[in-house]
């Protein structure tokens, strides 16, 4: 069935129907262009449904769905402008202009803010996500000249170590 565009389901603009779906999507466009200035606008969607996904799946059942790697990469993506390396590249997971970068995302029920970080890949710096219990997100970033030294070519990175250099969303919700 064709719905047809008329009074009850839009607006008349400089002759035509336009549809409020349409303003919608348009508004969306624009908010979307304030809060992540710097992202590849068509990511965005998929982002926010991703990370909805994931919130609801948890108050459904009190289970976690395996998504939180994908939406910090995707977070990444769409807060500083990372462009994603194809699935499985190795050494980085993403350009931001002629830097490599490592993604690492510190889960919703983690016990312990840190992340563990193999020093083997090809990388100059490393995003760093939160995602809390209540489902917001925030981030870090260190170069990879000042992560500390290590023998095991392994590195634990806290949280509250990393440096706050950058601006830090308080929510995406």
């Amino acid at each position: 069935m064709v719905d047809f565009l008329g009074p009850n389901n839009a607006l008349w603009d400089d002759g035509e129907w336009v549809s409020w779906s349409e303003i919608e999507a348009q508004i969306a466009y624009k908010e979307w262009g304030a809060k992540y200035p710097n992202a590849d606008r068509s990511l965005i969607p998929i982002f926010e449904q991703l990370l909805d996904t994931a919130e609801r799946y948890f108050q459904l059942t009190g289970n976690h769905l395996p998504l939180y790697g994908a939406i910090g990469e995707l977070f990444a993506a769409v807060t500083i402008g990372l462009k994603l390396n194809r699935l499985c590249a190795p050494g980085a997971d993403g350009r931001l202009g002629s830097d490599h970068v490592e993604v690492k995302t510190i889960t919703p029920f983690k016990k312990h803010d840190f992340v563990e970080l193999n020093l083997k890949g090809h990388f100059n710096k490393v995003f760093v996500v939160k995602i809390n219990a209540d489902f917001e997100l925030a981030w870090r970033m260190i170069e990879r000249k000042n992560l500390p030294k290590s023998k095991s070519g392994k590195v634990r990175l806290h949280w509250s170590d990393l440096p706050e250099t950058y601006p830090s969303p308080a929510s995406t919700s």
